[in-house]
């Protein structure tokens, strides 16, 4: 009798432990999935979480990189300290992720966001912000090499950016003061500054710094009313988010490609030409070829928005 009474119960007790799994289950996918949206925005969306501490303290970067194209330390510890040096963020981690290559002769937006999609590991989780870098060993669809207009870099999400470590490492063998840690470190800082928002690429600037849009010839880009556009750089001289840093490819306007989840943008292609002009002008002084620094204004809207 006693055994007919204890049965229901331990019947009971399995289903409400097999109830309580399948719910954890579904609970973790549903976080997983909500991850995972969050990093499909547009690029600048999330600034003021990279910036500050209210929603999260905690910086964890994957750097994805295909076999044989890693970063020097020398460029990811002059990244991190930019990254200190701009945020309330004293916790980043760097995650090392090494990839086959996808053997691709160059990349488009759309292949770059499809391989993200199958390799990125890292997303938000609790206090910790989740971000992706790719470094790949295929150059940009539209590099033009005899131009010397060769893309090194681009943001094309709030949490994600590529760097085209093949085409850094020839830029840098073209200069005997230049070497690769100095392009990485200037690429890296150049493109973070857009994933900040700046300028006006999410982040509002609290004065009027974002310079207009030129064609190649270097004539101003004008609307279908006449009136310039912005092109989501600075207008101060020297300034490490310079607009003269903007352009890349055949046409230096920002690539769109479309992918599942809607049309992406790449808001910029950082040309090595330009890259290498800066840091010769630099050497050429006597200086040491370090990242360029943000002007003023620059500082003043991420401070804006939560930054130091």
């Amino acid at each position: 009798m006693n055994k007919l009474r204890i049965l229901p119960a331990v019947l009971t007790l399995i289903f409400f432990i097999g109830c309580s799994k399948d719910d954890s289950v579904q609970t973790q996918e549903r976080e997983t999935a909500q991850a995972k949206e969050a990093s499909l925005k547009s690029a600048g969306a999330s600034a003021t979480d990279l910036l500050s501490n209210d929603n999260f303290t905690k910086l964890l970067i994957e750097i994805a990189y295909v076999d044989g194209f890693k970063p020097t330390e020398e460029a990811m510890e002059g990244f991190v300290s930019y990254l200190k040096q701009r945020t309330f963020k004293e916790d980043i981690e760097l995650k090392y992720t090494k990839l086959e290559s996808p053997d691709e002769e160059n990349l488009t937006l759309e292949e770059i966001a499809k391989l993200e999609s199958e390799n990125r590991t890292v997303y938000n989780e609790g206090s910790t912000l989740g971000l992706y870098i790719y470094f790949a060993d295929a150059p940009a669809e539209g590099d033009d090499d005899e131009e010397g207009l060769v893309t090194l870099g681009a943001v094309y999400r709030n949490t994600s950016m590529i760097l085209h470590e093949v085409t850094i490492r020839k830029l840098a063998d073209r200069s005997f003061f230049i070497t690769d840690a100095d392009v990485e470190n200037s690429t890296l800082n150049h493109e973070f500054g857009h994933l900040f928002g700046l300028v006006n690429l999410g982040t509002q600037p609290v004065n009027d710094h974002e310079d207009i849009e030129r064609d190649e010839d270097g004539k101003p880009v004008l609307d279908e009313e006449g009136n310039t556009k912005g092109n989501n750089h600075c207008s101060v001289e020297g300034c490490l988010m310079r607009a003269e840093l903007q352009f890349g490819g055949v046409s230096g306007k920002s690539a769109k490609s479309a992918t599942d989840n809607g049309t992406i943008t790449a808001a910029c292609r950082l040309s090595g030409k330009d890259v290498l002009r800066m840091l010769e002008a630099k050497t050429s002084k006597g200086i040491l070829p370090e990242p360029p620094s943000l002007d003023a204004e620059c500082l003043l809207d991420l401070r804006s928005i939560g930054g130091r």
